[in-house]
């Protein structure tokens, strides 16, 4: 280390609370995780949320070889992650604290970057990058990138309300006198998405902040796990209630606090980021749900103001939350799916209403959702770049022994492309497991003789994606315009006769290839591959696994784990 940086830094001076409850197979790593951190970590608390599988007794051994590790138990189960915290925060008595979940890891040398950069700019709170890390794959996904780009120094939350969109209290470094002199905890007992909350709270106490690039914490997300995590364990009406609760308390604290437009990013950032999340499941839910669903959110989007609605009316989390106010019953759930994907898709049909008396329309009326739903106006469309829209492609992919070919097509959006002037699309396949990308393509695009679409063809070489292994594969498009502008999307996977089955095709370079064009919850058209008997035996397996956990979930149910994060 060198030897010009402030003294803080070079001595012990951060406590890590791990929380956890039932975790005895993840807790242990979690703890020495932090444990290795070296000399600037003082101290680990880990809080027991009165385990019943050896979790507390595991800590308890840990701790007599290790002086700096404290394990408290509690007497009783919370229900939540919020106590425990509250707990671990009361203990600690280092300058400093951080944040860990008994399921997740923090990488070498994270408490040292946040303390450096506290310390250097006399920050209350320092905040780096996170990322999610897929399980088993490892696949790594960052959380809230663009606010880890560089490092920067935020001297008011007022002056970056973007940072309302990382609502972990893990990757972050809090003086803990600062939160003790502002009383800034966590929402106790059972309370879902309880650093939803913590966070807003840290917000509106105006803390000067420090972001660095660094990668400072490891989410682990285990969808196969039995016991699935609160974050990922959304299948209830009640989760989505806790949410939106949590929510709720969330802005009303920044907004008491007099900041309106940090208010108002958490507000965007409800219908950018868990609107879309949830209105992607729709599908998945059945019909009471679906009612509960829309209505619960229908009297929450009506506690919207008429700034919150008129902040760039043409995103797509506003145009689908208008949609979902303006109706009483769900309706169009296919297309709002696809328009709250990411990047969204608007596809048709494209409806227009005439305009009142003294305007005029050269394109026929205004933009508006449906003709039988007016009021919700796409007019913003009209203005918005084109690099921005939510472009509609419909993807067609018929697997065959020789020759498969993906058959794209275009759809037109209210003039907006022919002013435009699609030209080519390029065309790439990322395998989910790792992200490496096959198959690039750039395939020219030809309108149609309506003039309504645009279409395009390219080859897909199924070989070349297999020679990675078993694996699925997601298509991801880019459109170019003919000033160079361009708009990356992904395709509406198109449900023509025999295109989304799977198929076994012989090949020369892998014998055979089991092969499943498929939609995604979506929509979006992706690709399973397994190569060889052998890859073929691994996916039978693995439906077999997920058959079984899926009698298994049916037959005994699940409780969220004691270590989520609220998102």
């Amino acid at each position: 280390m060198s030897p010009h940086l402030p003294q803080v830094a070079q001595v012990a001076q951060i406590g890590i609370v791990v929380i956890g409850y039932d975790d005895a197979a993840h807790v242990a790593d979690a703890v020495r995780s932090a444990l290795a951190q070296g000399p600037v970590v003082g101290e680990v608390v880990a809080v027991d949320d009165c385990s019943t599988d050896g979790s507390a007794e595991l800590l308890a051994r840990l701790a007599t070889s290790e002086p700096r590790l404290t394990v408290i138990r509690r007497p009783a189960n919370s229900g939540g992650c919020g106590t425990p915290r509250n707990t671990g925060l009361d203990a600690v008595t280092s300058p400093y604290v951080m944040f860990l979940d008994s399921d997740d890891v923090l990488p070498p040398g994270a408490a040292q970057a946040l303390l450096t950069a506290a310390a250097e700019e006399g920050a209350q709170v320092a905040s780096g990058l996170c990322v999610r890390r897929e399980l088993p794959s490892g696949r790594e996904t960052p959380w809230e990138a663009p606010l880890y780009a560089t490092r920067a120094v935020v001297e008011h939350p007022v002056l970056l309300p973007r940072l309302v969109r990382d609502r972990l209290c893990v990757g972050k470094l809090y003086r803990t006198g600062f939160l003790r002199e502002h009383g800034i905890r966590f929402p106790d007992g059972r309370f879902r998405y309880e650093d939803i909350v913590f966070a807003a709270r840290v917000l509106a106490a105006g803390p000067r902040i420090v972001l660095v690039p660094d990668r400072v914490y490891v989410w682990h997300v285990r969808r196969s796990a039995e016991r699935l995590s609160i974050s990922l364990d959304r299948a209830g009406i009640d989760d989505w209630r806790a949410r939106t609760r949590a929510c709720r308390l969330a802005h009303e604290t920044l907004l008491g606090a007099g900041q309106k437009e940090v208010a108002r990013a958490a507000r965007d950032k409800f219908l950018d980021h868990e609107l879309r999340m949830y209105v992607r499941e729709l599908g998945l839910r059945d019909a009471h749900y679906r009612r509960a669903w829309w209505a619960h959110t229908r009297a929450y989007l009506a506690e919207y103001d008429a700034g919150d609605w008129a902040r760039d009316p043409g995103a797509p989390g506003r145009l689908v939350g208008r949609v979902v106010l303006a109706s009483p019953e769900p309706r169009d759930l296919p297309r709002l799916r696809e328009l709250a994907s990411r990047p969204a898709r608007l596809r048709p049909p494209y409806a227009r209403a005439a305009r009142g008396p003294g305007h005029s329309d050269t394109g026929g009326g205004t933009p508006v959702w449906s003709a039988d739903l007016p009021g919700v106006t796409l007019e913003a469309l009209l203005t918005r770049p084109v690099d921005a829209l939510p472009l509609a492609v419909d993807a067609a992919l018929r697997p065959r022994a020789r020759g498969t070919r993906l058959r794209l097509r275009l759809h037109e959006l209210y003039g907006r492309l022919s002013e435009a002037g699609p030209e080519s699309v390029d065309v790439e396949w990322r395998r989910r497991e790792d992200g490496r990308t096959r198959a690039c393509r750039t395939a020219v695009l030809v309108p149609t003789t309506a003039g309504a679409a645009w279409t395009a063809r390219a080859d897909v070489d199924l070989a070349d994606l297999a020679a990675l292994g078993a694996g699925t594969w997601d298509l991801y498009l880019r459109v170019r315009f003919r000033d160079g502008a361009s708009r990356e999307v992904t395709a509406h996977a198109y449900a023509g006769p025999g295109l989304l089955r799977r198929r076994a095709l012989p090949s020369a370079r892998h014998a055979v290839l089991l092969v499943q064009p498929y939609a995604t919850h979506s929509g979006a058209l992706a690709l399973r591959l397994a190569p060889g008997v052998r890859g073929v035996g691994a996916v039978v397996r693995g439906r077999l696994r997920r058959l079984i956990h899926r009698v298994r979930m049916r037959d005994h149910g699940h409780r969220g784990s004691g270590t989520p994060r609220g998102h």
